[in-house]
């Protein structure tokens, strides 16, 4: 009821609800996907169904929400306000409708960068399923950039990521302390020197190397650690897979520089060996990273809390 000042006062109705969670559901679908199309076979609507939930939702709002581009819909500044409080509502409906239908809650969407999807986050996925059995988690792994990517893109419910990078629309949370180590094959020149001897910068220098590919996160770290000491590299191999320059290391084709964490079975079964070194010790800090604007579900927090109290040694 609103008084003659204008005013609202107790007892009244309140605003009717335009929106659905239907809709809702559409325009996150569109906002991932670009197409009417892909988005109803992600919800599970015919198409026609899908294009008039989108009108709808445009209708109730006032505004258009997608620039079209051709044939794709393009998230425009109305659009990119709403998904992200869209996305949380979803995510919040969904917890809900979980506790009273037996059904299995939302999967946790997890991104992970090489190091720490590979190395690091497979045994606290592994104790996180077993206290949670009715859970699901899908964890896509790549490079920090791409893991940035997701997460702002909210295909991803928290992100684990190995580099300086950072997003406006992230938080950054510190995570797990990591070392940076030079490692080779037992037999590569630079690893049967003198006992007790290090490799001198100029050695380093001329060496052939084996590194990650550019958006990593472990490349950024070597590359600001390695040049500012070594002045330029001789970078022979740039590889997209953690496990394939191991390999390749352990070859004898080049020096590899990888996290503690990616090569402690490698040092310990022998298959490569850590060089000695004159250049300084190279710290790092793994971070994970969440959406500043979205509601976390109780799944994500409860898993971010799980891994904060089981995080792994410093390497």
């Amino acid at each position: 009821m609103i008084d003659k000042s204008g005013q609202r006062v107790l007892g009244s109705a309140p605003a009717r609800l335009r929106l659905s969670l239907r809709q809702l559901e559409v325009f996150a679908a569109i906002a991932r996907s670009g197409s009417t199309r892909e988005a109803a076979g992600r919800v599970a609507r015919s198409q026609s169904a899908a294009s008039a939930a989108l009108a709808e939702l445009e209708a109730a709002l006032g505004v258009q929400l997608f620039d079209r581009v051709g044939r794709r819909l393009v998230l425009n500044e109305n659009g990119r306000a709403l998904l992200p409080g869209a996305s949380a509502l979803l995510d919040h409906a969904a917890e809900l409708q979980g506790l009273f239908s037996g059904e299995h809650p939302a999967p946790l969407r997890v991104a992970a960068s090489l190091t720490v999807g590979e190395c690091l986050l497979p045994p606290l996925v592994a104790a996180w399923q077993r206290a949670h059995p009715q859970g699901t988690v899908r964890m896509a792994i790549g490079n920090t950039s791409e893991v940035i990517a997701s997460v702002v893109g909210l295909e991803a419910d928290v992100g684990f990521i190995e580099g300086p990078q950072t997003h406006p629309d992230l938080i950054v949370r510190p995570w797990v302390s990591d070392e940076l180590v030079i490692v080779a094959a037992p037999d590569h020149p630079l690893a049967v020197g003198p006992a007790g001897s290090r490799v001198g910068v100029r050695q380093l220098a001329a060496a052939a190397w084996i590194l990650r590919e550019p958006g990593s996160g472990t490349r950024q770290a070597a590359d600001r650690w390695l040049i500012e000491h070594l002045g330029s590299l001789h970078v022979a191999f740039e590889m997209g897979s953690t496990e394939a320059i191991k390999r390749l290391a352990a070859a004898g084709a080049g020096l590899a520089c990888l996290s503690r964490h990616a090569v402690v079975e490698a040092l310990a079964d022998g298959s490569l060996l850590e060089l000695r070194t004159r250049l300084p010790v190279a710290r790092r800090r793994l971070a994970m990273v969440v959406r500043r604007d979205k509601r976390l579900g109780r799944a994500t927090e409860d898993f971010i809390g799980h891994c904060v109290a089981m995080a792994p040694a410093a390497g």
